[in-house]
């Protein structure tokens, strides 16, 4: 059983149907991008935990994958105690849908390098935090996805307006958000972690990334990374992983500074953004290929590094409750024949949204720059109507 059906849980069920599974995919809203390609698929509200309890009852599943925030994840023990497998943990779901618990275990408890951090439960408490942090700062909720309700605090009048941005992006019920120090850092990337069954832990080659306000624009594979830095995010991510248990592919984040090293940023105990790029055949698996693998228990001798690649993002520019339509898709495919464009098919749109994604290729001693731009180029193209 699939909770949340976007366009990561859609090429999730593709690599799980591909080993034998029968997917049932659940949403908030009909019609979601998994439940296309899915066997079955139910529509509820997964922060109510009645509602969750029911779906699982009446498909009786040996598998629950998340795939969102938005879940009511202290449910999710009491089904794994029933006997269900929680990917990767229940444990792991429920420390890290919520940025206060990861980050007090990854500071806290791991030691691992992080931003300066402080919590804010009301306009008050966000003004005090701020003094303490200093300007700039980073806001964000505990609860969310795809950059919303982030912003940079650069003055103190940005303060009351990024405090109603937070609450109005946050998910689920939680209104409470975390205050970051600004970190100066040189780049960032994403370190795809998949841990095994049989407590094995494999590492994908590191992936460049860029945001916008904290949603994914592009990334590319293999980033730029100094062999020390590498090392180190791997210690960091083996770390944190295995104090949250279970078998799955995890999207761990860092900043990298050339003069600070390295710092943990954030985790997700699923598929990544960013890590779209391995549908171009970077890796002799996809991240959705070694999620559904490793959350079977399938062995995954290695993870091999097979030939550069990028992605960008196709945003829509409007918001309608209209079936989508795209112009420019012919135009995006005639730019390169190593280029490759997914539509994610989602029912409707909003401004900024991520409705599409271009992935392309090139052989290991290209110039990864020309690719990234070869790849956004062709992503520009299309638009949504």
């Amino acid at each position: 059983m699939l909770l949340g059906s976007g366009e990561l849980g859609k090429e999730f069920v593709i690599a799980a149907q591909r080993l034998g599974q029968t997917v049932i995919a659940c949403d908030r809203y009909a019609g979601a991008p998994a439940m296309q390609v899915a066997d079955e698929c139910e529509v509820f509200d997964m922060l109510d935990g009645d509602a969750l309890e029911a779906a699982v009852k009446k498909h009786n599943p040996d598998i629950i994958v998340p795939e969102i925030e938005a879940i009511r994840t202290e449910k999710l023990y009491s089904l794994e105690e029933q006997g269900i497998q929680v990917v990767p943990s229940a444990r792991a779901v429920n420390f890290t849908m919520n940025r206060k618990a990861i980050r007090d275990l990854a500071a806290v408890d791991l030691g691992l390098k992080t931003a300066r951090y402080r919590y804010a439960k009301s306009l008050d408490e966000l003004k005090a935090a701020v003094e303490e942090i200093g300007l700039p700062c980073v806001i964000k909720p505990l609860m969310s996805s795809s950059g919303k309700g982030q912003s940079v605090l650069k003055t103190e009048a940005d303060i009351e307006p990024a405090w109603k941005y937070a609450c109005e992006g946050s998910r689920g019920d939680i209104r409470e958000i975390i205050v970051e120090e600004f970190i100066k850092f040189d780049s960032e990337i994403t370190l795809l972690t998949v841990t095994q069954k049989d407590g094995n832990t494999l590492f994908c080659p590191p992936i460049g990334h860029v945001q916008i306000h904290g949603d994914y624009r592009e990334s590319f594979q293999p980033a730029r990374v100094s062999d020390e830095q590498l090392a180190e995010a791997q210690r960091m991510a083996a770390a944190v992983t295995k104090s949250l248990t279970g078998a799955g592919i995890w999207g761990v984040e860092f900043f990298l500074s050339d003069k600070d090293g390295v710092y943990f940023s954030e985790l997700s105990p699923r598929p990544h953004d960013t890590g779209m790029v391995t549908l171009a055949g970077t890796q002799n698996l996809s991240e959705f290929e070694l999620h559904c693998r490793a959350v079977l228990g399938i062995p995954i001798p290695e993870i091999t590094y097979e030939r550069k690649g990028a992605s960008a993002v196709v945003l829509s520019g409007i918001a309608s409750d209209a079936v989508p339509q795209y112009e420019g898709v012919e135009a995006a495919a005639a730019t390169h024949p190593c280029n490759d464009i997914r539509i994610f098919g989602k029912p409707s749109t909003r401004v900024n949204r991520r409705m599409g994604v271009v992935v392309g290729y090139a052989p290991k001693d290209s110039d990864l720059d020309a690719l990234r731009e070869r790849v956004k180029a062709a992503a520009a193209l299309i638009t949504v109507k």
